[in-house]
């Protein structure tokens, strides 16, 4: 795996205090990128234009700011409408998939995820020129969305030996 992010910044951005340094130095030991870091979607916002990086993965259950709502108001600006995008989540259902993307994230990666598939991710986001990505919204915007799945639908059974009132 051949190392990128020479003079380059990325901003990730998780809650989860356990994962984010882990995140951390997986990007550090296989790029060279600065890596800039944010635990909730209002201070990403804050440190995006402290920082101007040059790509962001983001997670998307945060308090506050969630992840999707923060790649639409990024691709929604045209100041940081072209800065690579990636969601990094631990939401697996395609539903989830089609409204990260539909949101405007150029990758949508599933937690836990492999050091190779990250960095290829975010080689991959960097690659994406305007005109893919407006072909690849485009293609969504003509698609439909995944239908929901039965565990999706399904009422979850009640526990036995639980009281309620």
């Amino acid at each position: 795996m051949s190392r990128i992010g020479a003079g380059k910044t990325i901003l990730v951005i998780d809650d989860d205090r356990d994962l984010l340094p882990s995140l951390v130095e997986t990007i550090q030991a296989f790029s060279d990128f600065t890596v800039v870091t944010a635990d909730n979607g209002v201070t990403a916002l804050e440190r995006f234009f402290e920082v101007h990086p040059d790509c962001v993965m983001v997670d998307v259950r945060m308090p506050g700011l969630d992840g999707y709502q923060l790649v639409r108001m990024l691709r929604g600006d045209a100041q940081t409408a072209s800065v690579p995008l990636i969601i990094l989540t631990a939401l697996a259902r395609e539903q989830n998939r089609f409204v990260g993307l539909a949101s405007g994230a150029d990758q949508y990666l599933v937690k836990p995820v492999r050091p190779k598939a990250l960095m290829e991710a975010i080689r991959n986001a960097l690659a994406a020129s305007p005109e893919e990505r407006a072909r690849r919204l485009s293609g969504l915007a003509d698609s439909e969305p995944p239908q929901p799945d039965d565990a999706e639908t399904k009422p979850e059974p009640k526990r036995s030996g639980s009281s309620e009132g």
